[in-house]
Order: structure tokens, then sequence, then C-alpha cells
């Protein structure tokens, strides 16, 4: 079976030749469960295992849509390096990344148009969709629930940053085929959004035939259970590919202040007339942006993100420091114990 049929291209061939050898061939993982992985190469599909060293760099961990190095026929050796990451904070406490797609080329956040619309989180999911490198598209699901589905389109295309919009109901299959637009053979998209949004729903449209179980919604908050829980990847007759992923509950970011500002360019373009460099558009002299007239509500997001974002990079140095000291005590205890010996 041909590597291009998933998505292989030259980008990854050319990492791909520093580890070619006997025994070695490349892979795409197809799924992803915990310690569990499907991986697709030429040779067919197969179940496949984490080699040792792999196990010990959390970075490095395996995701669905990553292209490895297969050893021995079924030992994941070596990830190789992504053209595209979709990541959040891990949920918790835990200040580190939770990689929940690779190497894709769309990304799809789906929201619904029931008791799940929320424009702030739509927003939360823009920024990290910019981050990701991958292209944004926003599906709004449930039409046929909503009553002005206009009126909602309009308010997220204000937002959207010129990502396209969909307006969708994966349950009656209308709007579908504009979601199809955004799909070429050989690429890659993924979904996402939170649960009980009606990605299953939408998966199980796009590819034609049934392969996500779906779930009944909550009536009283529109929130479903976890339908998907694991992460997986599919190969649609057409020839695109399609990643599913687990409803997300918490949306903790991981991401970069860049990417604030293609979620927000709006208010990034404004903020380049500003008087000062420095300015934090609350009201300082010569402020371009608070004088605009742009919504508040949405520059109160802009604002939190960027907080929130701040907080996330001291807390990401003070890791760092503690793993490089970490890191230096086992280089002095290895010493030790060589001279002692």
């Amino acid at each position: 079976m041909s590597l291009e049929k998933f998505g292989w291209n030259s980008y990854f061939e050319s990492e791909f030749s520093r580890f070619a050898g006997a025994g070695r061939e490349p892979a795409r993982v197809a799924l992803a469960d915990r310690e569990r992985f499907v991986v697709w190469s030429e040779s067919g599909e197969r179940d496949a295992t984490v080699a040792g060293r792999l196990r010990y760099e959390s970075d490095d961990w395996p995701t669905v849509g990553d292209w490895i190095v297969l050893q021995a026929d079924t030992r994941i050796s070596v990830v190789l390096p992504r053209q595209s990451v979709f990541s959040r904070k891990e949920a918790g406490a835990v200040t580190r990344e939770q990689v929940l797609a690779a190497n894709i080329d769309v990304l799809f956040v789906v929201t619904g148009l029931d008791g799940d619309f929320n424009l702030r989180r739509i927003e939360r999911y823009l920024l990290l969709a910019w981050e990701s490198g991958a292209k944004p598209v926003v599906v709004l699901n449930k039409a046929d629930l909503c009553a002005n589905t206009a009126q909602a389109a309009a308010d997220v295309q204000a937002l959207a940053s010129g990502a396209p919009v969909a307006v969708v109901s994966a349950l009656e299959g209308w709007g579908v085929p504009e979601v199809e637009l955004h799909l070429s053979a050989g690429q890659t998209a993924a979904v996402t959004g939170s649960s009980g949004a009606g990605k299953s729903t939408l998966v199980n449209r796009l590819l034609g035939h049934e392969r996500q179980r779906v779930q009944e919604v909550r009536a009283d908050d529109s929130r479903g259970r976890h339908t998907t829980v694991r992460r997986e990847l599919f190969l649609a007759p057409a020839g695109w590919l399609l990643i599913d992923t687990p409803g997300l509950r918490e949306l903790q970011l991981w991401a970069t202040s860049a990417s604030v500002d293609l979620a927000f360019d709006d208010i990034a373009d404004l903020a380049t007339h500003c008087r000062f460099r420095d300015c934090r558009h609350q009201g300082e002299p010569g402020c371009a942006v608070a004088t605009s007239g742009i919504d508040e509500s949405r520059l109160a997001s802009y604002a939190k993100l960027q907080r929130e974002l701040a907080r996330l990079d001291r807390k990401v140095d003070q890791r760092a420091a503690q793993e490089e000291k970490r890191r230096i005590k086992r280089i002095h205890r290895a010493m030790r114990d060589k001279y002692r010996s």
C-alpha cells in the first residue's frame, strides 16, 4: 500500500532518511489508546509498542497522525519531526503539553448551536487552532436546533479572523458538503470540540458510514458523554484522512502570544497604532484599541488570554529550570560514582 495514501510527502521522506536502515520502515500512527498503538505502513496495518527509550521521553510520545520509525516490525523507535501539532495544556495542575493530533492540514472546530454555543470558548479553540499550524474551520453543528443560524454564523465570523465558518446539521445532513470542500485527497483533517457538540455524527456523515458510536445529549445542559474515547485516524473513500478526537471538557491553553495575535488579528492590527508599544489597552493615552469601538467582551477575552499565557510561560520556565537541575544532579551523581569506583 502506498505511503502517499496516508499523507506521506517529501518532508517526511527527508526526515526518515536520517534513520533509514535494515529492519526499519516508516509508518503512521492510526490509533493511540494509552500505550496501545495501531500503525499503517506499506506492508499493512499492525499493532505496535513503544521502544524503551521513548518511554522516558514524554515529549516524543507518539500520538495519532505521527509518522514514526518502525523497527523490527512492531517497535516504535523514533517519532519523526511534526509539520503541525494540535495541543493543549494537560488537564489538571500539571504544566505539560498534551498533543492531541499531529501532522494535520485542517482543523475542524465543532460547536453545537444549542446550549454548547459560546463565543468565548470558540475564541479559545481558534487560538489553539492557529497555534497548531493547520487551517482552522469553524463548524456550527445542530443547525436544526437553532432559530437564527444566520446571526450565529455572523457572530462567529466576526471573531474568526478569516477562518471559514460552516453551518450544518450533521444529524439531518444539511451543510455537510460545505465542510467537504475543505478536504482534499492526501490531506489530513482533525475534528475537535466540546463533548456533545456532535463530532461523531459529523465524522460518520463525512465518511459516508457509521464508524463512530453516537450517544444522546442531556437536554438540561446540552452536554454529552464522551462518545469518542480515543484518538483515531480514518481513511475516506475520497482519499482524504480524518482524525476524530474525544470531546474536551477542559480547554487549557498551550500556545504563544503570536497565536493570540492571529486569533485576535483585529485587535493586533489596531494595537500597532497605539502611542506606546507596551500599551495594555486599558485607557492609556493614545490607545487606538480603546477608542476603536471594538466589542468590550472581545477585548476582555483578549486580555484574559494574554494573562493566561503569561502565567503559562512562567510555569513552563520554572519546570524547565527544575528539570535542568535534576539533569545536572544526575550527571554529578554519575561522575561521583565513577570516581569512587
